[in-house]
């Protein structure tokens, strides 16, 4: 029996990206090993009987850097966001722009941290209050998240990310508690394109009022090399308390 370097085993590990969809993948970067993923375009639509809210954000980044072999640190932040309010009142049009909250997290993978057979993680999380409106949350929050994936064949996969969250008051001052549950299916329709539906419900207890939110989603991701992915998607709201729509295309490459 030939045992491979450590350094050869990583490279032989699919390039799992967080991008694109709703939910959070259960696999972790190799030691070493860097994945810079970049939202180039954001738009999101959100309306009712009084206003229209379109909100435009640029260069939605993360970086992730694997510490183990089944362990991963992450930073996030939005570098510049948008938004343009039409109240149908008055006829009146509010514009805003600003930069997003920084997010640090580590992932720890307790169960195959390349992805394969049955995939389990933990995920906690801390926003620190570097924006401001429309992107940034106004303080700081915190939250944990219990990714899980299942690889049915070597085309379909399930997926399920359950979230806990000491999410910011609508006033941009405290915290309340909000849960979350997505889940998804994947398919390879080829060696370099996969395709994911997905399904959320979130439970907002925000003190400016409760809620509960359900959400659909399809992306599609084209991997034309190893360490190189583009994608695109889309998400929609399936009732009032959520956004209506939400289009999206980004980049992500490993190093």
């Amino acid at each position: 029996m030939v045992l491979l370097p450590a350094a050869a085993q990583a490279d032989d590990r699919p390039y799992c990206t967080d991008r694109p969809g709703i939910g959070t993948p259960a696999c972790t970067m190799a030691p070493g090993q860097f994945s810079v993923e970049l939202g180039l375009g954001d738009w999101t639509l959100n309306r009712d009987d009084t206003q229209r809210q379109d909100t435009f954000t640029v260069g939605d980044a993360l970086v992730r850097y694997g510490i183990a072999d089944h362990a991963e640190v992450q930073v996030g932040w939005g570098m510049l966001g948008f938004s343009r309010t039409h109240d149908r009142l008055s006829g009146e049009i509010d514009h805003r722009s600003g930069t997003g909250d920084v997010t640090l997290a580590l992932r720890r993978n307790l169960a195959n941290p390349d992805g394969s057979g049955l995939s389990v993680a933990v995920m906690p999380y801390v926003t620190l209050p570097t924006g401001r409106e429309p992107i940034g949350a106004g303080d700081w929050g915190a939250g944990v998240l219990v990714p899980l994936s299942y690889e049915l064949s070597d085309s379909w996969s399930l997926s399920a990310t359950t979230e806990f969250d000491a999410a910011v008051d609508g006033d941009g001052n405290g915290r309340h508690f909000a849960f979350s549950e997505t889940v998804g299916a994947s398919v390879a329709l080829s060696d370099k394109w996969s395709a994911t539906a997905e399904y959320q419900v979130l439970a907002d207890r925000d003190p400016e009022g409760h809620s509960v939110q359900h959400l659909s989603g399809l992306s599609l991701a084209w991997q034309p090399r190893d360490n190189l992915q583009f994608d695109v998607g889309a998400n929609a709201g399936l009732d009032r308390d959520a956004d209506d729509l939400e289009v999206y295309f980004g980049v992500s490459r490993r190093f």
